[in-house]
């Protein structure tokens, strides 16, 4: 295990999150992110870029991309933030079936999208996705 690919929607919000929380849980892996419907060229939220910088990560660099074949085909590990986004990538990426995963597939819950819904949905959501970095990172230490 290499690589993972962390998406969301916009890649504003959760998959910078993501991005950020699993790269710092399982070092020595390549994390990126990327998104279903992106916001391509913007940053992350501000929001998201608070929460991080507030965790001592940094997404200030941060520029939203869309989801791709080569990005596919060369990540281990896909993982989503609901089952919509799933579907989305097998349907679109057939060859990436059996790598596409939930982020929060052991608490069996879909991180609801924080994006203009404020602090609070924000701090939702980060909890949902340190939860799941945290659960895959012990994952992946597996396969190292």
């Amino acid at each position: 295990m290499k690589s993972v690919l962390v998406v969301c929607i916009g890649n504003i919000c959760r998959s910078p999150m993501g991005q950020a929380l699993l790269a710092a849980a399982a070092p020595g892996i390549e994390v990126t992110s990327a998104g279903t419907g992106a916001l391509i060229g913007q940053q992350a939220d501000p929001i998201a870029r608070e929460l991080m910088t507030a965790r001592g990560l940094d997404i200030e660099s941060h520029i939203a991309r869309q989801i791709n074949q080569a990005m596919c085909q060369s990540a281990d590990l896909i993982l989503t933030m609901d089952n919509e986004q799933r579907r989305y990538i097998e349907a679109r990426f057939p060859f990436a079936r059996g790598r596409v995963f939930r982020l929060t597939e052991t608490l069996k819950l879909d991180v609801p999208d924080p994006y203009r819904r404020g602090q609070a949905a924000f701090d939702h959501a980060y909890r949902l996705i340190d939860a799941g970095a945290t659960a895959w990172a012990e994952r992946i230490k597996q396969f190292k």
